[in-house]
């Protein structure tokens, strides 16, 4: 017979590539996962890893079992959320990941009135970008997963290595412009309905901001008169995660160049440092400006070259079976109120 545990057990030796590892991660002894994988091969008569050098990888068998692994623990999580909200949400427990600008925004005051209300649901957080946190939801390792994508990129998370040569400066040997193309080919390709199996609970539309050294000609601007993105052609960039990176390539090809980005942080204050010693330009969201100081720079309303406000969409994620959790359900109502309150 097949076990909750030993599925978990599973999971954790593919993610890790080891037993060893795996015991780490679970906080059990490296024996107690051997013996879990070995229960798992009898009850499927298969075996379900192979050796590879001081790791294991998983047989065609192990493959199959860890696909169809993902769903079983996810229904298992809400038949166990469920049971608990018997109680009348005296028990349950709620685990978010959340990119940082919402880890510092909106969830601190959701998870605050969560708890004023229900003391007995407990909620952790750990932090991470889509896709990441996209996986980690439906990996059965978190219930909600905050996230984010830009409209028109239709959450098309960026392949890793356009992301890095597009990243990789001007010393590389490719141009600016080859560096762009591949980025924006690669979020044309990339899967439009990425969150076609999740359900998504809209949050806020997030405006993008221009960063610009306060001396800057531009830095004046008002909401009156916003920077249109072609202003900024021949400025140097500083950019930051993947996507974020991709996005801006294509806001940036859309108004008929290409950026040239000298610098890429995924740290927001690192962002405005950079710009405030006057080593480029930038394009943030407004959520993040509310958790940094940015006195020492000029924030400038933007626009893309459809003529409206360049924006990205915040949403909170989760599984269709966890949706209907009643911890699950609260948690979502809070980040709402939250949002709707900025």
């Amino acid at each position: 017979m097949i076990e909750a545990r030993h599925l978990r057990v599973l999971r954790a030796v593919a993610r890790t590539g080891s037993f060893s590892a795996a015991s780490r991660e679970l906080g059990c002894t490296q024996p107690a996962v051997s013996q879990q994988m070995k229960a798992l091969e009898k009850a499927v008569g298969l075996p379900l890893v192979a050796r590879s050098g001081r790791g294991v990888q998983l047989s065609e068998a192990g493959e199959v079992l860890l696909k169809h692994a993902a769903g079983i623990l996810a229904g298992l999580s809400a038949a166990e959320q469920e049971v608990a909200a018997i109680a009348g949400l005296r028990a349950g427990r709620v685990r978010l990941v959340s990119f940082p600008t919402a880890s510092s925004t909106l969830v601190p005051p959701a998870v605050a009135r969560l708890r004023d209300a229900h003391p007995g649901v407990r909620v952790s957080l750990v932090e991470a970008e889509p896709p990441e946190s996209l996986a980690m939801l439906r990996g059965g390792e978190c219930e909600i997963a905050l996230a984010f994508r830009y409209p028109d990129q239709a959450a098309s998370p960026l392949p890793a290595e356009p992301a890095a040569a597009l990243a990789a400066g001007p010393a590389h040997s490719t141009s600016r412009a080859d560096r762009a193309a591949a980025v924006l080919a690669a979020a044309e390709t990339a899967a439009a309905g990425d969150w076609a199996d999740l359900v998504a609970r809209p949050l806020l539309a997030d405006p993008l901001v221009g960063l610009l050294p306060v001396d800057h000609p531009l830095a004046g601007r008002g909401e009156g008169h916003p920077v249109e993105l072609s202003e900024l052609a021949e400025e140097q960039w500083i950019a930051g995660c993947p996507q974020c990176r991709g996005h801006l390539v294509e806001l940036c090809a859309g108004a008929g160049f290409a950026p040239r980005i000298d610098f890429a942080t995924d740290d927001y204050p690192a962002v405005v440092g950079l710009v405030a010693a006057g080593l480029g330009v930038a394009v943030l969201p407004s959520l993040a400006l509310t958790a940094v100081r940015h006195d020492a720079v000029a924030a400038v309303p933007v626009h893309a070259a459809f003529g409206g406000p360049a924006v990205r969409e915040v949403v909170a994620l989760t599984l269709p079976d966890l949706a209907e959790v009643p911890a699950v359900a609260l948690m979502l109502d809070r980040l709402a109120m939250v949002a709707a309150g900025r």
